[in-house]
């Protein structure tokens, strides 16, 4: 039996562990090997905001940087040269993952441009344009699950893209995540087309929940002296994320029964899996490993920065399949938020234009950066 949490997890309860990191330095050193063989890494996820800390002040990049200035390429080519790069080696390292598990893990998810969010047809033409230069079977083209998203989704998973849906935090925007994937697999067996080689996951985001959600409850406490209220607001603190995941998790046991869903499940569909995203703990008065040990599951994918999966490596409480317990709990914590003077749908509308800002500024940060390394390098 595995004495590693992180293997327990994968091996007894069904859960990939993905890392929600990349950079060029871990790929050529062996590191993202190594981290596959001793914590079983089965994906990785990267983003806009993981690129400006992997590519800014890093020299690794600068004969390829030199190498598009020799070329006459512009700023936004280099910038997709060095990530394209990256991507597709990161995919060859999680090749073999890939093909042992028959296409269920093993894949590396790539950002479309965050200044697209909310144009459709724009990310269903990069979303093919990625997907065609990268050239490789395991990559994932994220889209943010705005409505304008959900709709290039359907689109793409339509062309036989895999596709990893980002920025989901309420329930209801997961559902619409959830039908959107069948109706892109219904499209594609219309045009007589295979199904059975196309993934998708659905990043349902976490531990920001609770930061936002505390944030509005300690706004109230403040002011709070009434012993009762008091006392209901406390019991909300730190409880609303994985009340919501749990719920989330649910719907989609629910969808997998559909009629619909089991109808393409019968051609050969693979399931769109729920992916726990913002799994890292923000509250330092919180276990490190909330979001891990508390959304245990199976069929679903946990996403975590380098420093969770250490964390988990190291002292995860593995005991069951929690996303499964409880669950009447949970319904009922969510119930009793209008009581305490937290407006659910406002939050989670707030969350997906944060989620979106919080990826533009590091997109726009990074092509400024790298604006300034061409400048500099040019004029060597």
């Amino acid at each position: 039996m595995a004495t590693n949490p992180l293997l327990q997890i994968e091996e007894q309860y069904g859960q990939s562990i993905w890392m929600d990191n990349l950079t060029r330095n871990i790929i050529e050193s062996g590191e993202l090997k190594q981290l596959i063989e001793s914590r079983g890494l089965m994906g990785l996820t990267s983003n806009p905001s993981i690129f400006e800390k992997a590519i800014v002040g890093n020299e690794i990049y600068d004969a390829d940087i030199e190498a598009g200035i020799k070329a006459g390429k512009s700023v936004e080519e280099i910038y997709e040269s060095l990530v394209f790069e990256d991507i597709r080696n990161a995919c060859d390292v999680f090749r073999p993952i890939y093909e042992k598990t028959d296409g269920l893990d093993g894949y590396v998810s790539i950002e479309l441009p965050p200044n697209i969010a909310r144009d459709t047809e724009q990310s269903i033409a990069e979303a093919k344009r990625y997907y065609r230069e990268i050239g490789r079977d395991n990559v994932m083209v994220k889209i943010p699950g705005t409505p304008e998203g959900l709709a290039a989704v359907e689109k793409v998973i339509a062309e036989g893209i895999n596709v990893n849906i980002t920025l989901l935090f309420s329930v209801q925007s997961y559902v619409d995540t959830a039908w959107a994937y069948i109706r892109g697999l219904e499209a594609r067996v219309k045009a007589g087309k295979d199904i059975s080689k196309i993934a998708s996951v659905a990043s349902f985001f976490i531990s920001r929940i609770d930061v936002k959600i505390d944030e509005k409850i300690d706004e109230q406490l403040e002011h709070v002296t009434e012993l009762n209220k008091k006392a209901k607001l406390e019991e909300v603190k730190g409880k609303v994320a994985i009340a919501n995941a749990k719920i989330a998790y649910q719907k989609y046991k629910e969808i997998i029964e559909s009629d619909a869903w089991q109808a393409l499940a019968a051609k050969g569909a693979n399931p769109q899996r729920l992916l726990w995203a913002s799994t890292s703990t923000k509250n330092p008065e919180y276990s490190d490993v909330l979001y891990v040990d508390e959304l245990i599951g199976s069929d679903t994918v946990n996403t975590m920065p380098p420093s969770t999966i250490e964390a988990c490596a190291d002292h995860c409480q593995v005991g069951g399949s929690r996303i499964e317990s409880e669950v009447d709990k949970a319904y009922k914590l969510m119930e009793s938020l209008p009581e305490v003077g937290i407006d659910l749908d406002a939050v989670m509308k707030e969350l997906l234009e944060e989620g979106i800002e919080k990826f533009i500024q590091p997109f726009d940060s990074l092509m400024k950066s790298l604006e300034e390394k061409v400048k500099q390098l040019a004029a060597a």
